[in-house]
């Protein structure tokens, strides 16, 4: 299956504040992710000093990282890097199905974007696919579902208000003419 994020929405990580969580188990594919997060964070305009990258041991550990990121205040979005590959035993089932579980709950207790960027294949070569910065890489992919998300959760710009005193002025004209009918 092929598809690719589109979006109408024009990104802008100016000014933002973005973690990269990313996992070292399978890290040759990994730092493609990353390589590609970095990338579309730069091509949106964001600061290198404002983008961090941390590294955990594999895709079990990134809901936990996440979350405390996500809970601290100071970023305005996560994006979870991994990579897991079925194998002959059930383990894969658990890390991916809960790697998804506790990266979906670290954003919805937290109200911050946490980005699912962890990919989840059947087999080398898809895992190869979906990394690979010429085809689909994902971790582009997630940095610019990122940056959509900061910019749907942002609060909407409210209209300036009249300073105090000018909003009494009003009100007591308001009364004043009133009176006089």
């Amino acid at each position: 299956m092929t598809g690719s994020l589109t979006s109408t929405v024009s990104l802008d990580a100016n000014q933002r504040r973005v973690v990269i969580i990313a996992a070292r188990f399978n890290a040759s594919l990994v730092d493609q992710l990353v390589e590609g997060a970095t990338q579309a964070w730069r091509d949106h305009g964001g600061e290198p000093a404002r983008l961090l990258l941390e590294r955990v041991p594999g895709a079990f550990e990134l809901p936990l990282a996440a979350k405390m990121f996500a809970a601290s205040g100071g970023v305005d979005a996560v994006v979870a890097l991994g990579c897991v590959i079925r194998g002959d035993t059930p383990h894969f089932d658990y890390v991916a199905g809960e790697c998804a579980r506790g990266l979906m709950e670290a954003g919805l207790s937290t109200g911050v974007p946490v980005i699912f960027g962890v990919l989840t294949t059947e087999t080398l070569a898809q895992a190869e696919e979906r990394a690979d910065q010429r085809r689909m890489n994902k971790g582009r992919e997630s940095m610019e579902a990122a940056l959509e998300m900061i910019q749907l959760l942002a609060p909407p710009a409210r209209a300036p208000r009249a300073p105090r005193t000018a909003r009494r002025l009003a009100k007591r004209q308001t009364k004043t003419r009133a009176r006089k009918r």
